[in-house]
């Protein structure tokens, strides 16, 4: 028998997932803003690695330096975020924690490579005026691969 807690604590979770898929989907549409929603206003601990960056200002300003990078009359950089296998804990009444899977591609146009890499996300949430955020997304790089383009490559943007 499922319980009122039971089904709310469902229901959390569910808005948690929404926030990340809404972070993806703000990632590959070059969104910065809506990238930047995803976050608390102030203290997001964000780590990705080598890109710098320790926090969701920070973060944001520099997704919208290369994502919005434009090359030959189109993006510089095209990007695919499919994130899966959730495991999100509801801690307390307005705390979580998640951990997801990454499988990422990247075509970079200018460098003329194309990279594919999967990755680790750990993550903790907080309700921010009644909207579950991120205040922490770190993410722990597994493998990867990055390959040239071949010259008769044909890469087609909307």
């Amino acid at each position: 028998m499922v319980t009122v807690t039971q089904l709310e604590q469902l229901v959390q979770v569910e808005r948690i997932k929404k926030l990340k898929h809404d972070y993806w989907r703000a990632c590959d549409a070059k969104d910065p803003k809506g990238f930047r929603s995803c976050f608390t206003r102030t203290g997001s601990s964000i780590d990705y690695g080598t890109l710098g960056a320790t926090d969701a200002d920070g973060m944001a300003a520099v997704f919208e330096r290369i994502a919005l990078a434009q090359d030959g009359g189109g993006h510089r950089v095209l990007d695919m975020h499919h994130g899966f296998h959730p495991d999100v804990t509801i801690v307390g009444p307005a705390e979580a924690t998640g951990r997801w899977t990454l499988q990422f591609r990247q075509v970079d146009l200018h460098a003329r490579t194309e990279t594919v890499l999967s990755g680790e996300y750990d993550d903790h949430y907080v309700i921010e005026d009644g909207d579950w955020k991120m205040d922490r997304c770190h993410f722990t790089r597994g493998w990867s691969i990055t390959r040239p383009l071949t010259d008769d490559t044909v890469v087609e943007q909307p």
